[in-house]
């Protein structure tokens, strides 16, 4: 026996007494997923009608002109925000990710657009240049090395602009040193203290992501290149501690892992750590992976939403974000 139960009293230890009845299990629950607790990401094109996503089943590129009926619906849902990701014209990559400066890029339009049009709901922009970039880094590049420093200045100028579009939090993810501080003195400096930056804290260099890629459409440009200079080793967890701590300390006001399910020891431990704000991604591979099983008829799809879900809950996230919120919040509301 453990925790020092002797074997004499063990009769009178009965973990399955609360486990008999279903009032009995929803007294004693622990964690339970809500939909306070997702955010959507969306994808959206400037293409004039939406194209879904092969390795992606069950998601689209979303035309600018459909944008507002998904976030509404995700508003009448009770989604508290989503966050948009461009699918940019290869036409307009170039080697500096300049498109990421263009007032009138997809999601500058994107986000004017839903700010015109709906109330209550926040929106979350990415900073990092890989949606732009010719070459799908998400820096800029000489001499075949990416440029930390020379970066974060088009980086603080990324964020601006989508501030001034009408982003609510700036998410930095493209793990360029001291970029959470760059953009923080660059919002303040330009009178937006008050706009949020939820940061990629822990943001490692998974397999996991090949099918965002194919939906931003950057999988080609970048390749068989490796991420693995700037983002983190899949090895590594004490390494995570170091760069949350760095970001709490540059001002991030909420902070993100990404992978999530196979990372559930890194989010423990972040929060555990920093008691903070701590948000997780549940990322394309996780969702591809969920939904090939479903489509073999392997798992409930709806069982393996919620559970997969509330496991991030358990491990410590504040939210998560997931291209099953949609999804999860009707099951929610279904109670």
């Amino acid at each position: 026996m453990t925790n020092n139960i002797s074997i004499a009293s063990y009769p009178n230890i009965r973990m399955r007494r609360n486990r008999k009845s279903d009032w009995s299990r929803r007294l004693v629950k622990e964690n339970q997923i809500s939909v306070n607790d997702l955010i959507l990401p969306i994808f959206v094109t400037d293409s004039e009608k939406k194209t879904a996503i092969t390795s992606m089943p069950g998601v689209n590129r979303i035309p600018i002109n459909e944008v507002v009926g998904i976030v509404h619906e995700a508003k009448e849902l009770g989604i508290p925000a989503i966050a948009l990701f461009p699918e940019t014209n290869n036409s307009l990559k170039d080697e500096n990710g300049s498109e990421a400066l263009n007032e009138e890029n997809i999601v500058c339009n994107a986000t004017r657009l839903i700010k015109d049009n709906i109330k209550g709901i926040g929106i979350i922009t990415d900073v990092a240049l890989d949606p732009y970039t010719s070459h799908g880094h998400d820096g800029i590049i000489k001499n075949n090395e990416i440029l930390n420093d020379e970066t974060l200045s088009i980086l603080c100028k990324q964020a601006i602009i989508q501030t001034k579009a009408g982003s609510d939090i700036i998410a930095p993810s493209d793990m360029m040193d001291g970029r959470v501080q760059a953009i923080r003195t660059e919002l303040d400096k330009n009178g937006y203290k008050n706009t949020q930056i939820m940061s990629y804290a822990a943001k490692y260099a998974s397999c996991f992501y090949g099918p965002f890629r194919n939906a931003i459409g950057s999988e080609k440009n970048l390749s068989s290149k490796s991420k693995k200079s700037y983002q983190m080793d899949f090895s590594n967890s004490d390494e995570a501690l170091r760069e949350v701590g760095l970001d709490i300390s540059e001002g991030a006001d909420m902070v993100m892992v990404k992978p999530g399910m196979p990372y559930l020891d890194i989010i423990y431990r972040i929060k555990t750590t920093f008691k903070m704000p701590t948000y997780a991604y549940q990322v394309s591979g996780e969702y591809a992976m969920i939904m090939s099983a479903v489509k073999n008829g392997y798992i409930d799809k709806d069982k393996a939403i919620i559970e997969s879900l509330t496991c991030f809950k358990r491990a410590g996230a504040n939210g998560i974000l997931s291209y099953f919120a949609i999804e999860a919040a009707k099951i929610i509301n279904k109670g």
